[in-house]
């Protein structure tokens, strides 16, 4: 994690906890003493990829920082059924009232790395980078991405503020490809702002009236079929980073890459994903 990923992990597992413990985990208070200890382990269920231990950890150190947690796992370690991820010892309580948004946490940053590895191992011997999109849970977009980035994929822009990404509604509502980049332009010049500009072409008109006006870093070849993509990503010849998008599938990963283009963009990486089957089970008390 980045030091500005780690302030907004803490920040958002602190907004998780007041909504799973609310004034109290009235469950673990009634039937667990406040004396007693124990010691559970996190096992593996199924096979997949794992993501987010430090986040876990750090879900742990905020209910209980005399909780001792265990990795014996890391981050991106692929996973079989029995395999032990982690254990965490001390007040029984504590490890209760953490249980449940720890596993929220890595089951689903797991599931996400999961996909996007076994994406990526599809793309192996291509020159095609796989991306994520910013179709992410509310409130977890650096959980989700982080996973992504694990999984062995890249991330795109993080958020509306770090990229200008000019996609069809915003060209329809500025009438026209040119009209849209150049008020991107005239925007970030008088603003005082250095952003990368991305632009979605629909067809191979709009891909034309872009490559006249320039002023992009980056195209994005929307909903093209492989033999269109080919076309357009030799017409623009390197001048520009190409992006293809829009209804990209397992089956057809492989040949819309083949075609050369420089990322590929699947919003299915974090918003259509199962979580990863994990269990975390009490090995004793104290």
């Amino acid at each position: 994690m980045t030091p500005q990923e780690k302030t907004a992990v803490e920040f958002y597992i602190r907004l998780a906890l007041k909504e799973d413990v609310g004034d109290g985990d009235h469950t673990s208070l009634a039937c667990v003493p406040a004396s007693a200890r124990g010691e559970a382990v996190l096992v593996a269920k199924e096979a997949g990829v794992l993501a987010g231990v430090e986040v876990a950890e750090t879900v742990y150190r905020l209910v209980d920082p005399q909780v001792t947690f265990t990795a014996l796992k890391r981050d991106g370690d692929r996973l079989q059924p029995g395999d032990r991820i982690w254990t965490v010892e001390g007040a029984s309580r504590s490890i209760l009232t953490a249980e449940r948004l720890s596993l929220n946490y890595v089951q689903r940053m797991s599931g996400i790395a999961t996909h996007t590895r076994r994406l990526v191992d599809m793309l192996a011997g291509t020159r095609t980078t796989l991306l994520d999109t910013r179709k992410t849970t509310p409130n977890n977009r650096v959980f989700e991405k982080m996973a992504v980035r694990i999984g062995g994929g890249s991330n795109h822009r993080f958020g509306l503020f770090d990229m200008i990404l000019i996609k069809d509604n915003h060209i329809d509502f500025a009438g026209g490809v040119a009209e849209a980049v150049q008020a991107a332009q005239d925007y970030l010049a008088a603003n005082g702002l250095k952003l990368p500009i991305e632009v979605e072409v629909r067809d191979m008109d709009e891909l034309e009236t872009v490559l006249r006006h320039g002023g992009v870093q980056r195209i994005m070849l929307d909903n093209f079929t492989v033999p269109d993509l080919k076309k357009a990503v030799e017409h623009i010849g390197g001048r520009y980073e190409t992006e293809a998008s829009g209804g990209i599938t397992e089956a057809t990963l492989k040949d819309y890459a083949s075609s050369g283009v420089d990322f590929i963009s699947v919003g299915g990486l974090t918003h259509h994903v199962a979580s990863l089957d994990l269990s975390l089970k009490a090995v004793h008390h104290i």
